[in-house]
C-alpha cells in the first residue's frame, strides 16, 4: 500500500497553478535562495483545499483548512529550505506531493500558529515518504472528527517512528527532532572515526557512538525507556 498517498475527494479539487512570483511576494528571499527556488521547482499546483466546505469536517483552532500542493521538480531532490519558503508564504498547513520522472513522494512539516503572534506560523522539521510510482494505489482519507485530527493522521503517516500511547503530535515531532540531531552527530563521529589515526581517540569516539546508538534506539521505541 502506498505511503502518504491519499484519494482526496473531487469536491476538494482546487486545481490552480500557483505562480512562483506569488511566493516571492509573501516571503523575503535572498538572490541565492530565489535562484535555488527556481532551479529546483518546475511548477506548483494548488491541487486540493481540505476545508469545512469541501470535506464537511469542522475546523479547529490551528487547523482552519489543509492545502495539498502538487510540485513538479526539475531534479529528484528538493531542499527543505525551498519547501519552507512556500510554507512561510501560505498561512495554512500544507501537504506536498512532489513529482519527478514519473514518480511521486509526499512531504510535509508540522505547521501551527505561533503562540505569541497568532498571525504567524511555526514550521517544524520535514518528513517525507519514499518515491512511489504515479500509478500507486491511493488510500481513502483517514476517518476523523475534525480537520486537526485529519492533519495529524496525514502527518503521522510520514513519520519514521510510531507515536507512543497518548503521545501528542507536538511531543512526537520533538522526539523525532532529537533523534535527527543525534543521527547527525553519529554521522559526524563515524566520519571522524574513519579519519582518526590515534588509538586512544578512536576508543573515545567509539564509546560515544555506542552511547548515541543506544539513545537513538531508546527514543525510537514505541514506549518511553527510563534513563538508567
Amino acid at each position: 500500500m502506498s505511503v502518504g498517498l491519499f484519494a482526496y475527494p473531487k469536491q476538494a479539487v482546487f486545481g490552480r497553478i500557483l505562480p512562483k512570483t506569488k511566493i516571492y511576494e509573501h516571503t523575503r528571499l535572498t538572490t541565492a535562495m530565489k535562484s535555488k527556488f527556481v532551479g529546483e521547482i518546475e511548477k506548483i499546483v494548488w491541487q486540493f483545499k481540505l476545508a469545512p466546505e469541501t470535506l464537511n469536517l469542522p475546523a479547529r483552532k490551528g487547523t482552519p483548512e489543509i492545502e495539498v500542493f502538487v510540485v513538479t521538480l526539475k531534479a529528484p531532490e528538493i531542499s527543505s529550505e525551498v519547501l519552507r519558503c512556500i510554507d512561510n508564504a501560505i498561512p495554512f498547513p500544507i501537504i506536498y506531493e512532489l513529482i519527478h520522472d514519473g514518480r511521486v513522494k509526499v512531504a510535509a512539516a508540522f505547521k501551527r500558529p505561533n503562540e505569541v503572534d497568532r498571525l504567524k506560523w511555526v514550521t517544524d522539521i520535514y518528513f517525507e515518504s519514499n518515491w512511489q510510482t504515479l500509478e500507486a494505489r491511493r488510500k481513502p482519507l483517514p476517518i476523523s472528527l475534525d480537520l486537526a485530527g485529519l492533519y495529524e493522521q496525514l502527518l503521522r503517516e510520514l513519520m519514521p517512528v510510531s507515536p507512543r500511547p497518548g503521545e501528542p503530535i507536538t511531543d512526537q515531532v520533538a522526539r523525532l527532532g532529537i533523534i535527527r540531531g543525534k543521527q547527525k552527530e553519529a554521522s559526524r563521529l563515524e566520519l571522524s572515526l574513519r579519519n582518526e589515526k590515534q588509538f586512544n581517540r578512536k576508543v573515545a569516539i567509539n564509546a560515544r557512538l555506542r552511547d548515541l546508538k543506544k539513545e537513538i534506539e531508546g527514543l525510537s521505541k514505541p514506549i518511553a525507556v527510563p534513563n538508567k
